[in-house]
């Protein structure tokens, strides 16, 4: 187990990258939860680099963040390091000309958003991407977990990816098929960082896509709830709906202190402002103890919990290497 000395150690490591204590809650959409106790915006490939070099000496528990769209943070905070990729890890390349017949690549850096990426792709007139504009998370985080909607995920439209191994001098370009894809998951490590990804693409008629972003929006603000929540708790099980699942229970509505589910739909938790990330996560037990109870199905979390005591609450991307 790490020390506060520990920390220490990795924050004079760092340098000027590292900060203390810095606030997590506002970045998840559930607005709730404790600080990390050290937190490093990253870049460049570079910086990540010199954050690999280290915690190859200052071993500490890792967590690398995305936009927080399905990250629950514990109200106590996250005892180590928080890494947020920026800057360069934003960026993202066009295919060259629209004369092409055969499929393009777009590239894209883990930190883009993919609704931005959706709309950046159906402005330049190509097509292959409009379903990500529903889906509110970056493109790191989506390759790590088979993000999709509307029909599509990343498992159809990735080529190839970059990554580093925060524990080793691992790392590279991969195909896809290293990722070992399932439904919302993958066999990417918790210590493998993805940098950017490659996006297959083809030519497409900006009109149709833009009305095609158009639509999947108005979807979303009909059948899904706004306000502060981390999109769907519960992955589907096979052949069957959560959502469906959670409200034949009678559950839609129910309310754990600063946490509800959602009266829009069930596979939602809504947190109140100034709630706290325990009266959620003892929401998402009692809805699956109740589930498993009345149908017997075991529901899986798709949100990420990130500093809570218990290993088997899925903490993300803590690093148990040695």
């Amino acid at each position: 187990m790490s020390t506060e000395a520990d920390l220490e150690a990795l924050e004079r490591a760092l340098g000027a990258l590292a900060r203390r204590r810095v606030g997590l809650a506002s970045m998840t959409t559930y607005g709730v939860g404790g600080p990390a106790a050290l937190f490093a915006d990253v870049s460049t490939a570079t910086d990540l680099e010199a954050v690999r070099t280290a915690l190859g000496t200052h071993r500490v528990p890792v967590a690398v963040i995305g936009r927080g769209s399905n990250l629950l943070v514990a109200d106590e905070g996250f005892f180590g390091l928080v890494i947020r990729l920026g800057g360069t890890f934003g960026e993202v390349t066009l295919p060259s000309g629209l004369d092409a017949e055969a499929p393009q690549v777009v590239t894209a850096g883990a930190a883009v958003p993919l609704p931005v990426l959706a709309r950046q792709v159906a402005d330049a007139g190509w097509s292959g991407l409009a379903w990500a504009v529903g889906v509110p998370g970056s493109v790191g985080g989506a390759v790590r977990m088979n993000a999709g909607g509307h029909g599509s995920d990343m498992a159809a439209v990735l080529r190839r990816y970059r990554w580093i191994d925060l524990l080793s001098e691992r790392g590279g370009t991969d195909d896809v098929a290293r990722l070992h894809y399932g439904y919302r998951s993958s066999s990417i490590a918790p210590n493998e960082v993805v940098c950017s990804a490659e996006l297959e693409v083809v030519r497409g008629d900006r009109s149709d896509e833009k009305r095609q972003l158009s639509e999947i929006v108005r979807w979303r603000r009909a059948h899904q709830p706004g306000g502060s929540n981390a999109g769907s708790v519960f992955a589907n099980p096979p052949g069957d709906s959560a959502g469906r699942l959670i409200e034949a229970c009678g559950l839609k509505g129910y309310r754990i202190a600063s946490a509800q589910v959602s009266t829009k739909h069930a596979n939602f938790i809504q947190a109140d402002q100034g709630g706290r990330a325990a009266d959620i996560l003892a929401l998402m037990d009692h809805v699956a103890d109740v589930v498993r109870t009345e149908s017997g199905t075991s529901l899986s979390p798709e949100v990420r919990l990130l500093g809570f005591s218990d290993d088997e609450t899925g903490a993300m991307s803590t690093l148990d290497g040695p």
